[in-house]
């Protein structure tokens, strides 16, 4: 599958993704759930959106802007722009103190310290499309693999969290053919 391809072809993304374009964040990118559930369905041969996502995961990089009031503007400009999404806008110069990380370099930093390689897949839309961006590849979203990421598999607490995470989510069950690579 081309993911970037897939995305194209689904309006229902492309609006988030021009919405979130149209911000003009740094290093701006929509990532989790998003990408990983459509993909998931797709590759199951579910319904477009059978599983969606919680919310809409906008993830940017701006040092000079991390605090959480800037964040909750951003959603409601998106709110405004593209009402009835549950919009998630997270600036990720500020999510290392959460999750008791070194701070990140980037947006590309902070998804590939994401708990699963397949949750740390984001796009954006750019005047030449829709560009992809996955620090762990696409090899186990594409190939429905569940595998935490090589910070998490280091990290026992976060292990677990993954475990209890996927657990919480259904995930074995909303997608059968999903391998467990815990």
């Amino acid at each position: 599958m081309d993911v970037a391809a897939f995305i194209t072809a689904q309006p229902s993304m492309m609006a988030p993704l021009r919405a979130m374009a149209a911000l003009g964040l740094p290093d701006g990118w929509i990532g989790a759930g998003f990408v990983r559930n459509r993909v998931w369905d797709a590759l199951s041969g579910f319904a477009f959106d059978t599983n969606p996502p919680a919310d809409i995961d906008v993830v940017w990089f701006d040092p000079g802007r991390a605090d959480a009031a800037t964040d909750a503007a951003l959603e409601a400009r998106l709110r405004l722009a593209a009402p009835g999404l549950d919009w998630s806008v997270k600036n990720q110069a500020r999510m290392h103190l959460r999750n008791r990380h070194p701070p990140y370099a980037s947006t590309a930093d902070a998804l590939a310290h994401w708990l699963e390689t397949a949750t740390g897949v984001a796009a954006r839309l750019t005047p030449h499309g829709v560009e992809l961006m996955a620090p762990h590849g696409l090899d186990d979203l594409l190939g429905l693999v569940l595998r935490p990421s090589p910070n998490a598999a280091a990290d026992p607490a976060r292990l677990a969290d993954l475990r209890r995470r996927a657990a919480e989510k259904g995930w074995p069950s909303r997608w059968p053919r999903l391998k467990l690579a815990l």
